[in-house]
């Protein structure tokens, strides 16, 4: 299901949410669950006791009745009469009800959803699961609906319901977290269960709409009698802010509940040893510039296999890449596409072409990555020299994507087969055909589950068909198993494997020393006589840290936010549209900080607002949108304020300080970033700047989390707090003080690793170095005491940007002009 269904529409305005997009419902068989019937063997009248009056068919409503009370016996005084039944037009059949007594029973009567289930008796308590509850609710009866999706008859009954219910009974509402929950109504008195319904017999769920009586209320429709009826259930909230938050709720719930009916409704195969195995195949092209403006893909020798390649003349390659087994994995962007001349190449060998665009097809069953090819530049001088006459030589390309549920970047490696002849050849020749594709087998391991966090994988091994085949023919009979589920053995675990426990993870004291406070207050009361000027030993005292319990006012005063009344109120418009990145937030927010006890319910305060946050902004910045990392500054910001001056200061950090502009233009000024920082490791650092070179590990493979998420992603949060309070008091240039310091504290470690070391030494050891606090307070000394000019920076900037134009010189003149008219259409 695509979560936009459910959680998209969940805000201050939010009317409806569904299992489903479409109109179609499936449900999931259950054993058991067969159609109800009558476990009592006396006669109706022994069963109720109960007289109807209504306009429709007697009988008919007597059975509706029975499944909506439970045997009254139960009670020491029986209800009397029932009255008050009502028909309503098209044969719908209201139920509200007004119960004559003669003292006061333990509860009134139940609603049973489900009478084959036996679990939910009257008497027992509610079943202990991951749930969210909710008091001071008011049930106003159910209907039977022939539209179970429709929000125009559902409001249509809820009108009805809330006007002539004569006896409301007031329940309390618990609705779960995970899709194999069950919502419950519960008595608020002794909180024994009600009545119970699955959550995948709930079909839709709305709210009264604004401006109306039925502003406080809310209803969900289920499937009855196996989807024979459908019913609908109303409710009233005495807190009528708690509406949103129930639908948000219900959300949650189906958002998990759909894909589970989705996928078992389908005849699944039972699990096999290849459960966890994702097929791809990856598809390259190589297009040639043609001499007229365009650029032609080149063929294939049809004997040999070979791309025919003419030296000199600009290229594009393109990636195709589609997945054809297993769950669908949802591609999330190209975090690179590299080349280099031969086959068995070191990743120290590969370059980077520049990215001209990615996204899916237009059916799309394919993600699509292009990028261009200078063969002119140095590093591929060896593909851009004629090879002799029936020769051929190999050239590797490789693209790294970003896969929404797996935790690090999948690369598929292709190794092709190539002829440069001559720029005047001419290009017809016997092939087969223009591209070269493989399969590949991606083999995953659930890392969590858990009601708060979305599956997460982590890469156990990729395979591509070549490598099967010719380990096939190598392996001796009887070591390695040739079966489609055989695999490379997978490394020995490592114990130091990372967790959830750094994100979110590092408590804070609130604690402060008598004389800090002191000073704090003093600087405060003089800052807020004149907000425009910041006080001079403001510096001074933000390099030690700001106190935790100053840091929500201190941050906004810092970012300018202290007169932002124009932004909350656009904050408040802004939470009720809808956002085109709305199933990438809602993905996300469980992921952000799950050790954290705001963040981690599923449907809670923290979730909620933080998922208000980022819709918000994706939607206030259209150019930039909602880039994933960003939950965790927003997160961040959060647990210092509340959330509209939370989104103000998001949107300050992300104009006013820079932080969006790392996003823009293809990434431009955040390799720009990489190289200032690669610049300054050579004059800081240069033994380790040297290794680095030697090993071929380059900035952007391991400092692109720590700019464009401000570090708030892998480390504790008393170091990332600090780091906040450096960046909005001297500007985004600290993130190179941070980066600096994280090397040189880590050089000696460092300098023993290879390539494929130094990146786990960044992705695991380093981060747990700091959840030691006094690590952390040492790190940010060091980061403070370092002095990095602004003209420094300047200096390399402009470096960067000289060396960017002599790249593009190289370019053909049309290419150039293309690119120019792409970014300006981009920048417009």
């Amino acid at each position: 299901m695509d979560d936009k269904g459910s959680v998209g529409k969940i805000s201050v305005s939010s009317d409806s949410v569904s299992t489903l997009n479409s109109e179609d419902f499936v449900l999931v068989s259950r054993l058991g669950d067969e159609t109800p019937s009558s476990t009592n063997n006396g006669s109706d009248d022994e069963k109720t006791g109960l007289k109807i009056v209504g306009n429709g068919s007697e009988q008919q409503l007597q059975r509706e009745l029975e499944d909506v009370l439970m045997d009254p016996s139960v009670a020491d005084t029986g209800p009397g009469p029932l009255t008050g039944m009502d028909s309503l037009g098209g044969g719908d059949h209201v139920l509200f009800f007004s119960i004559q007594v003669n003292t006061p029973p333990v509860f009134l009567f139940h609603f049973v959803a489900d009478e084959s289930s036996s679990e939910g008796s009257p008497s027992s308590p509610i079943p202990d699961e991951d749930s969210v509850v909710f008091s001071q609710l008011t049930y106003l009866g159910c209907a039977s609906v022939n539209a179970p999706r429709s929000e125009v008859e559902a409001l249509r009954m809820m009108s009805i319901l809330r006007g002539q219910c004569q006896l409301p009974l007031d329940v309390t509402l618990s609705v779960p977290g995970v899709s194999e929950g069950t919502v419950r109504l519960l008595d608020p008195h002794n909180n024994t269960e009600i009545a119970n319904y699955p959550i995948y017999k709930i079909l839709f769920c709305v709210r009264g709409h604004d401006g109306t009586p039925e502003s406080d209320c809310f209803a969900f429709t289920e499937s009855h009698y196996n989807a024979e009826i459908f019913r609908i259930h109303v409710f009233r909230c005495q807190i009528q802010e708690a509406v949103s938050r129930i639908l948000y709720s219900f959300a949650t719930a189906f958002r998990r509940s759909a894909k589970k009916a989705l996928l078992s409704s389908q005849q699944a195969a039972p699990l096999t040893p290849d459960s966890d195995l994702f097929t791809f195949t990856v598809s390259l092209e190589i297009r040639e510039d043609d001499g007229k403006g365009t650029f032609s893909a080149v063929a294939k020798d049809k004997d040999k296999q070979s791309f025919k390649l003419r030296a000199g003349m600009d290229k594009k390659i393109v990636i195709y890449v589609q997945q054809t087994s297993n769950k669908e994995l949802a591609i999330e962007r190209c975090f690179g596409l590299l080349l280099s001349p031969g086959k068995n190449v070191k990743n120290s060998d590969m370059h980077l072409l520049d990215l001209e665009s990615m996204g899916k097809s237009s059916d799309g069953k394919s993600y699509i990555i292009t990028g261009s090819w200078n063969p002119n530049t140095p590093q591929f001088q060896a593909v851009n020299e004629e090879t002799p006459k029936d020769k051929f030589m190999y050239m590797t390309t490789a693209v790294d994507l970003v896969i929404t549920e797996v935790e690090e970047p999948v690369r598929f490696l292709l190794e092709t087969r190539v002829r440069v002849c001559s720029p005047n050849d001419r290009l017809f020749w016997p092939f087969s055909k223009r591209s070269y594709t493989e399969t590949f087998y991606l083999k995953l391991r659930q890392e969590r589950k858990s009601p708060a966090s979305d599956t997460l994988y982590e890469v156990v091994s990729l395979e591509s068909e070549t490598e099967r085949e010719k380990r096939k023919t190598t392996a001796s009979p009887g070591i390695l198993p040739a079966g489609p589920g055989s695999m490379v053995p997978s490394p020995p675990e490592d114990d130091e494997e990372e967790g959830d426990w750094m994100l979110g993870s590092g408590d804070v004291s609130k604690e402060c020393a008598e004389k800090i406070l002191e000073t704090w207050g003093d600087l405060l009361s003089k800052w807020h006589m004149n907000l425009s000027v910041r006080p001079k030993q403001l510096p001074t005292l933000v390099r030690s840290g700001i106190p935790e319990a100053l840091r929500g006012e201190v941050w906004q005063l810092l970012a300018g936010c202290h007169n932002n009344d124009h932004q909350v109120e656009e904050y408040r418009t802004l939470i009720t549209k809808e956002s085109p990145q709305d199933s990438a937030i809602t993905r996300d927010i469980n992921r952000t900080f799950p050790a954290h006890d705001y963040f981690k319910d599923t449907g809670g305060d923290g979730q909620d607002s933080l998922y208000k946050i980022c819709k918000a902004y994706s939607v206030y910045d259209e150019e930039i949108g909602y880039c994933q990392g960003q939950s965790f500054l927003a997160a961040v910001l959060l647990l210092h304020m509340p959330e509209e001056q939370a989104f103000s200061v998001l949107v300050k950090i992300m104009f006013d300080y820079g932080l969006r502009d790392l996003f823009k233009q293809n990434f431009e000024d955040l390799h720009c970033k990489f190289f200032q920082l690669e610049r300054l490791m050579q004059e800081y650092i240069p033994d380790l700047y040297n290794h680095f070179l030697n090993v071929g590990l380059e900035a952007h493979m391991y400092a692109s989390q720590w700019f464009l998420t401000l570090f708030t992603a892998k480390f504790p949060l008393y170091m990332v707090f600090h780091i906040i309070d450096l960046l909005l008091c001297e500007g985004i240039s600290v993130i190179f003080n941070v980066a600096l310091a994280l090397l040189k504290t880590s050089k000696d470690d460092l300098i023993q690793t290879d390539f494929e070391g130094a990146l786990k030494f960044f992705r695991v050891p380093v981060p747990k170095r700091y959840r030691s606090e006094e690590n952390a307070k040492k790190l940010m000394e060091l980061a403070c005491s370092m002095k990095i000019s602004q003209k420094k920076l300047k200096k390399f900037e402009k470096e960067y940007h000289t060396m960017r134009e002599q790249q593009e010189q190289q370019e053909a003149p049309i290419e150039r002009y293309e690119k120019k008219c792409m970014a300006s259409k981009k920048s417009y």
